[in-house]
C-alpha cells in the first residue's frame, strides 16, 4: 500500500507526481538560463574590457615612450626664446573603442567605469586643448603665455598618463565584472604598480 492511497486516488497520485516533476523541470531550467545568461554577461564585460585595454595601453605606451616631462619643458622653453617658432600639434584620436561601446557601458562594473570615464574625460581635454593650441597665434597671446599653455598641455598628457595607468589597474583587477565592488571609486587607484597583460 503506498503512503498516499489513504489521502490520494491513484489518479491524483499520478497527477501530483507529474506536477513535481514539471515544476522542479521549471526551477533546473530556469537555473541553467540564469547559469548561461550570467556566463554570457561575465563574456561580454571581458571582451569589452580587454579591448578598452588595449586602447589604453597603446596610447600609454606612447605617453611612456618619451620623457614628457623634460621633452615639454624644452619646447616651452624653445617657444620663449624662438620668436618665430610654436610646435605643430598633431591631432589625436585614441578612443575609438571607447565611443564604440559607449551606449553598452553599463555593463561594466563600477569599479572600471569610473576610472574609464576619468581617463577618456582626459582625452577629450587633451583633445580640445590641441584645437586651442593649433590656433593660437603667438604674436597676439606673447610667448610666455603661449609657453604657459604649452606647458598646461603637456601636464595634460602627464595626467592622461596617470589617469591610463590607473584605468588599466582597475580593468585587470576585474576582468569579467565579478568581483565584489570596492567601497570607494578611488580605491581603485590605491595601489599602483605595473600593468600586466588582462
Amino acid at each position: 500500500m503506498a503512503p498516499l492511497d489513504n489521502l490520494l486516488s491513484p489518479p491524483a497520485q499520478q497527477a501530483l507526481i507529474a506536477g513535481l516533476f514539471l515544476a522542479a523541470g521549471w526551477w533546473v531550467v530556469a537555473f541553467q538560463n540564469a547559469w548561461r545568461d550570467r556566463r554570457h554577461r561575465m563574456d561580454r564585460v571581458r571582451d569589452v574590457q580587454r579591448a578598452l585595454f588595449a586602447e589604453i595601453r597603446a596610447n600609454v605606451a606612447v605617453l611612456r615612450r618619451d620623457d614628457l616631462a623634460t621633452y615639454g619643458e624644452e619646447i616651452a622653453q624653445r617657444i620663449e626664446t624662438e620668436p618665430d617658432y610654436f610646435p605643430t600639434i598633431p591631432t589625436e584620436s585614441n578612443d575609438a573603442i571607447f565611443r564604440a561601446i559607449l551606449e553598452n557601458i553599463h555593463v561594466l562594473p563600477r569599479d572600471t567605469i569610473d576610472p574609464l570615464v576619468l581617463y577618456y574625460s582626459q582625452l577629450n581635454a587633451i583633445t580640445a586643448m590641441i584645437a586651442d593650441l593649433r590656433m593660437l597665434d603667438k604674436g597676439k597671446v606673447g610667448t610666455e603665455r603661449a609657453a604657459a599653455l604649452y606647458r598646461d598641455y603637456i601636464a595634460f598628457k602627464l595626467e592622461a598618463l596617470d589617469l591610463g595607468e590607473t584605468a588599466m589597474i582597475a580593468i585587470a583587477n576585474n576582468m569579467d565584472g565579478t568581483r565584489t565592488a570596492v567601497s570607494s571609486p578611488d580605491a581603485a587607484s590605491s595601489g599602483r604598480g605595473s600593468v600586466g597583460r588582462p
